[in-house]
């Protein structure tokens, strides 16, 4: 049985607690329906035992004091207010114990109190898009990425924004039981399945905003539902009846982002999606998201994503996963 601990403080978030926990308790279940034995051993402990009150109101009380803990299997330290303004005792006992750890991951701003305790030098680590810029100008000798939802580095794991600790641990738990397990899992909890680790945190709608004018925004509900089309800055300034000078103007003040790249990111997510959930061929999948030929979605993926699609299937496909 696997021993995990989480930490707890005042100030954390309590989805990044609730949210891994359920993953694991649901494995617990998932083997139990099975005939089989816990997979998990599953604690709370926060400094002398004491409870906490999460940001959002809730009390929280803890199995037992962080002083009496035996190092884990594995150690999560969740994030929130309280997370980013570390507490010395804290951080001196993460100092102490984190490293002993068998795997340890932060969620969210976790982030935060594990660089503070020197565990992330070194290491390619991610938190929510908000925080990312600071985590990098405080720790220097981490590198940040902002765009995943989980980082996985060696045995360290970071995690983004709140609910991006229920795609990590899913795929910690996949890693120990299965994907079979992670999809029971993931279907009592009602998520998607092994949201991979360098999916963006942000979808290419929310990665851009939503335009104010009411042309603007069919013209952006328009690209996300016909990749394919004819997304020419002047086929879209026709349906916005604009110029193609105002409407590019327009857009790019509106939106954050240029037509041009706002297409690029919507023609990239589309084809992920379709490599992910289909058994669209590439040539396929390229012709369907506007790529035109499977060379040039190829450039896109590579840029992008620093592989191509082929490789991108063999890894987030759940037929070649679980072939």
């Amino acid at each position: 049985m696997r021993t995990v601990l989480m930490v707890l403080f005042d100030q954390v978030q309590s989805l990044d607690v609730t949210g891994p926990l359920e993953v694991f308790t649901g494995a617990n279940t998932w083997q139990a329906s099975r005939g089989g034995t816990p997979a998990y051993d599953i604690r709370t402990a926060s400094l002398g035992g004491r409870a906490v009150r999460t940001s959002s109101g809730l009390r929280l009380t803890p199995d037992g004091d962080l002083r009496d803990q035996l190092s884990p299997d594995l150690l999560i330290v969740p994030g929130g207010k309280g997370s980013r303004r570390p507490d010395p005792e804290l951080t001196a006992w993460l100092r102490a114990h984190g490293g002993q750890a068998g795997r340890l991951v932060s969620v969210c701003t976790g982030a935060f109190l594990l660089a503070e305790a020197g565990l992330l030098a070194g290491r390619r680590v991610t938190t929510h898009w908000a925080y990312c810029g600071a985590l990098a100008a405080r720790y220097p000798e981490v590198t940040v990425e902002p765009d995943p939802i989980f980082v996985r580095d060696g045995n360290v794991a970071t995690s983004a924004g709140v609910t991006a600790g229920i795609d990590l641990a899913l795929a910690l738990a996949e890693d120990d039981l299965g994907r079979a397990a992670a999809l029971d899992i993931a279907r009592h909890l009602v998520v998607f399945l092994r949201r991979p680790g360098n999916q963006a945190q942000f979808s290419a709608q929310l990665a851009g905003q939503l335009a104010s004018r009411e042309p603007l925004r069919d013209v952006q509900r328009w690209i996300a539902e016909h990749p394919a089309a004819d997304l020419s800055v002047e086929t879209l300034a026709r349906a916005a009846s604009l110029s193609p000078r105002q409407f590019a103007r327009a857009f790019a003040a509106e939106v954050g982002l240029s037509p041009g790249r706002y297409v690029d990111q919507v023609r990239l997510e589309a084809a992920r999606r379709r490599l992910e959930d289909t058994a669209d061929g590439v040539e396929q999948t390229a012709r369907s998201c506007g790529y035109g030929t499977p060379e040039a979605m190829r450039r896109a993926f590579v840029r992008a994503l620093g592989v191509s699609p082929g490789e991108y299937r063999r890894r987030f496909h759940p037929a070649a996963i679980s072939g």
